[in-house]
């Protein structure tokens, strides 16, 4: 589901934005995008830094690697 209250400009490749659901209507969440291109890419952006921030760029693979380790609680000590 994507966040129509939320646009980043700075990569036309991504433009359906979404956020957790659990980080509610305040300021300060992460956004993510995957590509309108085929490339599998992921985009991830901070809502404070503004519509034209930029974006940090994964490949799917290591999109794909990190949400495994996060179910996993790999990052739970953080």
């Amino acid at each position: 589901m994507s966040d129509p209250q939320f646009t980043n400009t700075s990569d036309p490749r991504f433009t359906q934005w979404m956020k957790s659901p659990d980080s509610g209507p305040n300021e300060g969440c992460l956004y993510v995008s995957g590509s309108a291109d085929g490339s599998g890419d992921v985009a991830l952006v901070e809502s404070e830094a503004g519509p034209d921030a930029p974006i940090q760029v994964v490949p799917r693979r290591s999109w794909s690697a990190f949400l495994s380790g996060a179910r996993s609680g790999a990052f739970d000590h953080i």
